[in-house]
């Protein structure tokens, strides 16, 4: 049965419901928009969903079809995800670490990106009923790509795109208009332990500041944790109480711009914000590491933004 497909997809009943309705009644919209926070089972639901599709609405449970989606091994399968730009050429985010790139800009899609899904679809299909794209990350595309994707939803042909957006609120109202909207909620509590008991990770249930940052998202509390234990252990004492003098918040405003990335830079802000808020309950030190997010993202020197933010928490 369809429902059997989406046995893993926990806490998200809305979604399997809508979906499960359209592969039963064989209503398959030509677009969708998997809208909700990250990490609480949206790319699942993506890869389920296209397993029914390519399968022609059948249930296979794990089959060769099933690992051939996951490893995106399919040939009437795309699967676009945000990228870096590396010498001119989009990489993806497992390629830049394989690179060991250092990345100063968060990843997006991008019009080449838009332009490849464009030539996929224009050939016939190779083995299913239908071609199916999946597009993660959708709410990071600019102006051009995203006007670009505009043209192809108006004549998709015979494919299914399936877009990812954390906040839809940053698409075009128009790419919003041409897909069916399916809502993904954050989880509660009870779901989000077994979800993390499930893969391996226990401990952090019994971390309150990592499940405070995760707000109901077991992918969230998953890629905080593997985050916060990247971030070397001098640096994250430093930054657990307020610098004492201007020379300790500029050391350690150096050493957070020289060993750590934008977007570890831009995590570790996140992680600062949640912490302060627990120890302080105070809206001042939130605004100023909002500032500091702020002027990362805008490409202002990382060392320059660390030592102002930093010496604003200096204690008297």
């Amino acid at each position: 049965m369809v429902s059997e497909t989406f046995a893993d997809l926990l806490g998200q009943t809305t979604a399997i419901d809508l979906l499960s309705q359209a592969i039963a009644q064989a209503q398959i919209a030509p677009s969708y928009l998997f809208a909700g926070p990250s990490g609480v089972g949206r790319r699942l639901a993506a890869l389920r969903f296209a397993e029914c599709l390519l399968g022609n609405g059948l249930s296979l449970e794990p089959t060769t079809l099933r690992r051939r989606i996951a490893s995106r091994n399919h040939p009437d399968l795309l699967w676009v995800e945000p990228t870096y730009l590396h010498k001119g050429k989009p990489v993806t985010a497992a390629e830049a670490e394989e690179l060991d790139l250092k990345r100063k800009s968060p990843p997006q899609i991008r019009l080449e990106q838009i332009r490849e899904i464009a030539r996929f679809l224009a050939r016939p299909t190779l083995e299913a009923p239908q071609a199916v794209v999946v597009i993660e990350g959708a709410e990071t595309m600019a102006e051009a790509p995203a006007n670009g994707l505009l043209k192809t939803l108006e004549e998709p042909g015979a494919a299914t795109l399936i877009l990812l957006a954390e906040d839809s609120a940053q698409l075009l109202p128009t790419i919003i208009s041409r897909c069916q909207t399916i809502p993904f909620r954050r989880l509660a509590a009870d779901t989000m332990s077994s979800i993390l008991q499930q893969a391996g990770y226990a401990e952090i249930l019994q971390r309150p500041d990592i499940l405070a940052m995760a707000q109901g998202s077991p992918g969230q509390a998953i890629s905080a944790w593997e985050q916060l234990n990247t971030i070397p252990d001098p640096i994250l004492a430093a930054l657990s109480r307020p610098p004492s003098t201007l020379r300790d918040a500029l050391d350690t405003a150096r050493q957070v711009s020289k060993e750590l990335d934008i977007e570890s830079q831009l995590w570790l802000v996140d992680y600062l914000q949640h912490m302060t808020w627990e120890q302080q309950r105070s809206p001042q030190p939130l605004q100023a590491l909002e500032q500091a997010r702020i002027h990362l993202r805008r490409f202002v020197q990382p060392r320059l933004v660390w030592e102002v933010t930093l010496m604003r928490f200096v204690q008297p």
